[in-house]
């Protein structure tokens, strides 16, 4: 990477690590939390407030995505960043949870996700990017290990309106890391091509809708795992619920010292194709054996950490190579449907797992991942060869548009 890749990645590896960290911090203690709120001992009002950020996300990352495209990133996330830090604040003064539902419904309307990813893509060159989306996923990942630890801390010390305080406070520390710290990426130059471009050939592309169904199954089975896992982990390893936090994190630490050679491995050969189907057989198989493994602390411990080295190499490689086969145009719709599938997996992964887990056990839980995990693999396979770094600029479908004038 040179100096201007280096300072932006880092700068958006830290903007998207504040504004998770705000979104996290939430997910182990809220359900507790939230019982002194008039209101919260509804577990489905509960489950409301948690999901509805999710839908909002879902609905509104393809707008955000294409107003990215059209009037550029910085606009957008900062408006995003104005809405995340609104909702923080109605959260922060509701007085019971339809106010918080409110709250975290104009949380999720800032739906950004796509414009960050889009900026990383236009300020990195395609043989560093894979590089500079592992740095993200890798603050993803620490601001995931951070909010176990922090989360339980903040509610102790101010109860939920001082973790809604500190919510909001992350997100402005995210507003001012757009506002001053981030380089604006080069202006483009006008390509008569690709001006004519339709909007729909996103959608006639084969490879984006796989990526589409792979982020959409890969969080659907990271949350369907979390509706079961940690009363496994809290029955095979003795542990209260207090305790979890010294399981994850050893677990996401040790992940990222597997996952980071392997990331640097695939982009010094450009292997990204094959690595992303090595990391989806090693899903499938892990999966599998999760019925097994879930019986005993330490071989639960164990497939954790493989489940998490296979995340986390696919968080990194799918957006990269969505943006490389997306046309330049339109970089910011393709990466909208992206994270619209990613929230679609979020939500559709809560209900399945909650719904297999209190119906037929949770081994059907891990079974009926694994069968996902194989159709992604089965549709993965199928993916073309990718192109050569820079061939983004020029090919994909702008390439065909060119080929029919």
């Amino acid at each position: 990477m040179n100096a201007l890749e280096r300072r932006a990645s880092l700068a958006l590896a830290g903007l998207f690590a504040c504004r998770m960290l705000g979104l996290f911090l939430l997910l182990p203690v809220f359900a507790v939390a939230v019982q002194g709120v008039p209101g919260g001992n509804d577990p489905a009002r509960v489950g409301l407030a948690l999901g509805m950020y999710g839908l909002t996300q879902a609905v509104l990352q393809i707008p955000f995505g294409l107003a990215s495209d059209r009037w550029g990133r910085k606009p957008i996330v900062i408006t995003g960043l104005v809405m995340f830090i609104i909702g923080s604040l109605v959260c922060t003064f509701a007085q019971d949870i339809l106010w918080i539902t409110i709250g975290r419904a104009i949380q999720g309307a800032g739906a950004i996700s796509a414009a960050i990813t889009a900026w990383l893509a236009d300020v990195t060159r395609d043989e560093v990017r894979t590089k500079a989306m592992a740095m993200v996923g890798g603050a993803i990942g620490l601001a995931f290990a951070v909010s176990l630890v922090g989360a339980p801390l903040l509610v102790g010390l101010g109860g939920l309106t001082g973790l809604f305080w500190a919510i909001t406070l992350l997100g402005v520390a995210a507003l001012a890391v757009a506002l001053w710290w981030i380089p604006l990426p080069p202006p483009r130059e006008a390509n008569p091509i690709m001006a004519k471009t339709p909007a729909r050939a996103v959608l006639a592309q084969p490879d984006l809708w796989r990526f589409n169904v792979g982020v959409f199954v890969l969080h659907l089975v990271q949350v369907a795992l979390f509706v079961v896992v940690p009363g496994l982990l809290a029955r095979t390893g003795n542990l209260a619920a207090s305790e979890l936090w010294k399981v994850y994190l050893p677990v996401i630490l040790l992940s990222f010292v597997f996952m980071v050679p392997i990331i640097f491995a695939a982009e010094r050969r450009g292997a990204h194709r094959q690595a992303l189907l090595a990391a989806v057989v090693g899903l499938t198989l892990t999966l599998g054996l999760l019925p097994w493994a879930s019986h005993g602390f330490a071989t639960l411990v164990a497939a954790l950490v493989a489940f998490f080295v296979m995340f986390n190499i696919l968080e990194a490689l799918q957006p990269s190579i969505v943006s490389r086969l997306a046309p330049p145009a339109y970089k910011g719709l393709a990466l909208g449907f992206y994270n619209t599938a990613q929230a679609a997996g979020l939500f559709a992964g809560g209900a399945l797992g909650g719904w297999l887990a209190a119906t037929q056990g949770y081994a059907r839980v891990f079974e009926a991942c694994a069968v996902l995990a194989a159709i992604w693999l089965l549709l993965a396979w199928r993916m073309r060869p990718l192109p050569a770094p820079g061939a983004s600029q020029t090919g994909g479908v702008g390439e065909v548009e060119a080929s029919r004038v």
